[in-house]
């Protein structure tokens, strides 16, 4: 367990790092907020894969030597054995490693540490954090248990959409086999259709599935208040880059029709769902307002821009 918590550790350290290159990137407003969930998924990887390529190309090239050093996956197999710090710096050629920013092991398997004390230090630290780790992992599946329970009495309007008493605000429930659930005052409102578009544009995303993710990522790393900055942005941004997704379908005189509707609809309190009013409603209708369609350049431009920035991001340093 140690040994897991060591890797985890590696990865919270590099998955905030990019998350927070990502969260300087979101600043730019031209960016849509389409390429920025893209770009949540960086920080995504590396919080939840300990390994990846090795390339000169690399962000973290550009650090200090002995400030990150990629470990050989045959290394951690073998379970190779370093005596001292020279050799800890000695930048690895293998084409495929773990980051080892932390630095602290003397072998990999089985773990030994530098100094005695820091076996007895990760020995409680796993504990601790594979204890608080599984109570929300528990919490949060027993809060979608619960919540889907509730919802089997929504009665079908048609299609996957359906109607119930319990619900506040339109949101799509469920991963496997989403269900669009809107209040039952709003079955007859003049802009539903708009709002089931948005709704639509969810399941079509798989945000659902995105969502579940980014919840499981923050509850393993829950000792890193990075990745719950993370998470709020990333919600957040789920919302926009759907708006985006919605308005792209929409002719120029229906997206105001499409920001009044978000007036009329409250704020959504739900955890697991993607709902029409999931984001702050004054942030939302001002990127409406701002929101421009990308022209078949700009989207080449802001691919490359992706690739460009996952390659640099998701390596490790040679």
């Amino acid at each position: 367990m140690d040994a897991v918590f060591y890797w985890l550790l590696n990865m919270s350290i590099l998955a905030s790092a990019a998350g927070i290159i990502v969260l300087l990137i979101r600043k730019i407003r031209r960016i849509p907020r389409r390429i920025i969930v893209i770009l949540w998924a960086i920080p995504l990887v590396r919080f939840l894969v300990p390994f990846g390529l090795s390339s000169k190309y690399s962000l973290l090239s550009l650090l200090p030597r002995y400030a990150v050093r990629t470990v050989p996956v045959s290394d951690v197999v073998r379970g190779t054995i370093y005596s001292n710090d020279l050799i800890e710096a000695i930048p690895s050629k293998s084409a495929f490693g773990m980051m080892n920013s932390v630095r602290l092991a003397r072998s990999y398997n089985p773990m030994t540490y530098k100094v005695d004390l820091l076996a007895d230090v990760f020995d409680y630290a796993s504990f601790v954090w594979a204890m608080i780790a599984a109570a929300i992992l528990i919490a949060l599946t027993m809060i979608y248990v619960v919540t889907m329970a509730e919802l089997q009495g929504a009665k079908r309007l048609y299609g996957n959409v359906y109607t119930s008493q319990k619900v506040t605000s339109p949101a799509v429930y469920g991963i496997l086999r989403p269900r669009i659930i809107i209040p039952e005052n709003l079955r007859d409102a003049e802009g539903l259709d708009l709002i089931l578009l948005h709704e639509k544009r969810h399941i079509r995303r798989g945000d659902n599935l995105w969502r579940l993710l980014a919840f499981i990522t923050a509850a393993l790393h829950w000792f890193n208040p990075f990745v719950w900055i993370f998470l709020k942005c990333f919600l957040s941004d789920v919302e926009l880059a759907c708006d985006e997704s919605a308005l792209a379908k929409l002719p120029q005189e229906k997206q105001k029709a499409y920001a009044l509707e978000l007036l009329n609809v409250q704020q959504s309190k739900t955890v697991f769902a993607s709902a029409f009013g999931g984001a702050k409603i004054r942030t939302r209708i001002e990127h409406i307002i701002s929101y421009k369609k990308m022209t078949a350049f700009s989207a080449i431009l802001f691919a490359a821009f992706v690739v460009a920035v996952a390659y640099m991001l998701l390596t490790n340093a040679a």
